[in-house]
């Protein structure tokens, strides 16, 4: 198995560079995975179909980002309805436990808010695309949850699902690199930057590079048995963690940070004695690996990430507002949802809204506020599902040590990136996973 994992692994950093110096392969890699995973989907036995169907979903959400750098695929919007499309075939074959039940309502809140848009006097022409843009997140949530549901998997399956979304990652922190070999020379201040990020956004980037380095400290504590796989865990912990700080895009950074933090803690709870001792020194090791990562960003960028991560600005002077103008945004939103508290303004309608009123055609990135004034109360309701059903699952259900990580990262992502990518989505449906200790044992006469 361990050779089989590094076989691929190998090939994905291949990969990575293969579609920089050749583009056009994006789409032979987009059609070919779906290809792939569509075709296990259906050819697996029916009781492995969940799992092939979380395998296809993790590996579709972790090579968004390549996808959209070398603009491969149908469309921009190409990942979200993969996963849903995914999670629906899931379904099918499955169906959906009855403790899903709430994000049918959730799904359904989410239809008024449609008609508000289309019937509104000044809708835009454009009005029926930002729908499908601000609905395509939201219901791909509803759908994963509903599939992922009491899914059981076991930790076997559960390391062969961390692999799966290691495996993209791998190719694009390696696209990352061969596009921009030298950090050093594309820093001319501390805003976010798009060189470093691999011409992409920093934001989105930062989130998955983030995922990245978390995925792979999981494998660290949690899987990897043999010196050569935890030296290469190690190896791309500080790869990720050096990348993803230099996009200086803070939100991935600091979400990746407090998801370890939980897992490790959560981690350590069920472990007995022995096995803490080891976990210390495992710890010191991935400390130092980390320590090293951030003193070369610092060295890289010749103090600026520090001032960055200080709010301050190039001239160590502090900025006032360290949230880079989205509080203003955020209340704008709150605004508009006292304004129109019963249904909101419409799918879409907010940004449309800001820019008449303001000329400010800026994002809010925050998922909480939008949902509040484009549903109104209906969406205040939708959120409430979407934040307190796998708090009740958890009272009930305790096997999955991941669950506060993908929780997290969910609520964080949303707050500072929205639901632009299927990150979040699909890590919050993996939340609600059951995991089984191992295998079941066959007893014969």
């Amino acid at each position: 198995m361990n050779s089989h994992y590094l076989k691929i692994l190998g090939l994905h950093i291949l990969l990575g560079v293969i579609i920089y110096f050749s583009k056009a392969l994006g789409d032979v890699y987009f059609y070919g995975v779906v290809g792939y995973f569509i075709y296990r989907i259906i050819a697996v036995h029916h009781d492995d179909k969940p799992f092939e169907v979380i395998k296809a979903c993790v590996y579709i959400l972790s090579a968004e980002v390549l996808f959209r750098m070398t603009n491969s695929g149908l469309f921009y919007e190409s990942s979200k309805y993969l996963v849903i499309l995914f999670s629906v075939l899931g379904l099918f074959y499955k169906g959906f436990s009855y403790k899903a039940t709430p994000y049918v309502l959730y799904i359904l809140l989410l239809i008024p808010g449609i008609y508000v848009s289309l019937y509104a006097l000044d809708v835009s022409p454009d009005i029926r695309k930002a729908i499908a843009f601000n609905l395509s997140g939201p219901v791909c949530i509803g759908i994963a949850a509903l599939f992922c549901m009491r899914v059981i998997v076991t930790n076997k399956q559960l390391e062969q699902i961390l692999n799966f979304a290691v495996y993209p990652l791998v190719s694009t922190v390696v696209y990352i690199i061969v596009f921009n070999p030298d950090v050093s020379g594309a820093i001319r201040g501390t805003g976010s930057n798009f060189v470093t990020s691999g011409g992409f956004g920093p934001n989105q980037v930062s989130t998955v590079l983030g995922l990245g380095a978390f995925f792979m400290a999981v494998k660290y504590f949690k899987y990897s048995k043999t010196p050569v796989l935890r030296y290469i865990d190690l190896a791309f912990i500080m790869l990720f963690s050096f990348r993803a700080v230099v996009t200086f895009s803070r939100g991935g950074v600091l979400t990746a940070i407090i998801m370890i933090v939980c897992f490790l803690f959560f981690q350590y709870r069920f472990m007995d004695k022995q096995k803490r001792s080891q976990m210390f020194l495992s710890g010191f090791l991935f400390l130092g690996v980390i320590a090293v990562a951030w003193v070369y960003s610092s060295i890289q960028t010749r103090g600026l990430i520090d001032k960055r991560y200080a709010n301050e600005n190039a001239r160590g002077v502090q900025k006032v507002d360290i949230t880079t103008g989205r509080v203003y945004l955020l209340k704008k939103e709150l605004n508009e949802f006292i304004e129109n508290p019963f249904l909101g303004v419409g799918v879409g309608r907010i940004k449309d809204i800001r820019f008449q009123e303001t000329g400010i055609r800026a994002a809010s990135h925050n998922e909480v506020s939008r949902i509040i004034s484009e549903h109104g109360l209906l969406g205040v309701l939708a959120f409430s599902i979407l934040l307190l059903v796998p708090l009740v699952f958890r009272i009930t259900d305790r096997s999955n040590v991941l669950f506060y990580s993908f929780y997290i990262f969910w609520f964080l992502t949303i707050n500072h990136s929205a639901m632009r990518i299927a990150a979040p989505a699909f890590i919050y449906a993996l939340s609600l996973l059951h995991i089984k200790d191992e295998e079941p044992v066959i007893h014969r006469q």
